[in-house]
């Protein structure tokens, strides 16, 4: 079997108050997949700068393996501001490479075997990414076995209805967090009701296989249908929290594809995502006790 794990859309720098650290959810995303044996790649675009000749750089040097074009278009960037406790403020460059991934006849014959695809909403802010990461799900095999992650993430208004419920509609594993969960039911006219009861609705509403459901200190669910999986979070000395989300999918869904039941995927991931979380930055080397 040579069915890839592919992580899809932003590909940036965090420029963070120590320096600057390659960032980006489908780069950390195909990251911590590889760290768990199975074979990842990260898709995205950067520009012809120096910024992107060092991203890619620093891609080959943690062996990220990719798909990342050259567009002319800066190399993005992220301003990460950390609070007191230890949680990330953004502020994310507009019009950048990422926002302009072209589709490529090499894209669409890494569709043909990919396993499972993990895409966001803050990729798609942009008509040009966004048409690729359609095409892209449009040219995959459509089976069952195939697994198609929209993990939500919310971040300065780039974002609306539209592209949340067609990707709902895309996904059959829906990632989301508690914050983000409040906002998304405001949208789509379901506040008063509890979280739990929220995500029913969309696992139902949206035929999904799973709803993942992270709700920071207050622990994590995964809903599958008739049945929930909840694991606390640990307590662990936070370094800063840039990418925990990330290597929570990653964890999750490499456990799954390796065979691992839902419990079992889930207690790794929430294991994985705490130590991120006593790093600084998005992609530390795991330890074998978790990667096995």
């Amino acid at each position: 079997m040579n069915d890839v794990v592919v992580g899809m859309g932003e590909a940036l720098w965090d420029v963070l108050p120590e320096g600057k650290k390659i960032g980006g959810a489908p780069a950390n995303f195909a990251y911590h997949v590889s760290q768990f044996g199975l074979e990842s790649c990260a898709v995205s675009a950067v520009g012809n700068d120096a910024l992107g000749d060092e991203l890619l750089e620093n891609f080959t040097s943690k062996g990220v393996k990719n798909l990342i074009e050259r567009v002319p278009y800066p190399t993005g960037t992220v301003q990460v501001e950390i609070d007191q406790a230890g949680v990330p403020q953004y502020e994310i460059k507009e019009n950048v490479a990422w926002d302009n991934i072209p589709y490529t006849a090499r894209l669409e014959a890494l569709a043909e075997r990919t396993r499972a695809v993990c895409f966001g909403s803050l990729a798609q802010r942009n008509v040009v990414s966004r048409n690729t990461i359609n095409r892209f799900l449009d040219a995959m095999p459509q089976d069952e076995e195939r697994l198609i992650v929209f993990d939500v993430n919310l971040r300065q208004g780039f974002y609306n209805k539209e592209i949340l419920c067609n990707s709902m509609k895309r996904c059959n594993i829906l990632k989301i967090n508690d914050e983000e969960l409040v906002t998304v039911s405001r949208m789509f006219g379901y506040p008063g009701i509890d979280l739990q009861d929220k995500c029913w609705i969309l696992l139902g509403k949206y035929n999904l296989k799973m709803l993942i459901l992270t709700c920071g200190i207050n622990g994590s669910y995964v809903f599958t249908p008739g049945n929930v999986s909840f694991q606390p979070t640990p307590k662990v000395e936070v370094a800063d929290t840039v990418g925990a989300g990330d290597s929570f999918t990653a964890a999750f869904i490499a456990n799954i594809l390796k065979g691992h039941d839902v419990k079992e995927s889930h207690r790794i991931a929430v294991e994985t995502s705490a130590y991120v979380c006593t790093r600084p930055g998005a992609m530390p080397v795991l330890p074998t006790s978790i990667v096995g």
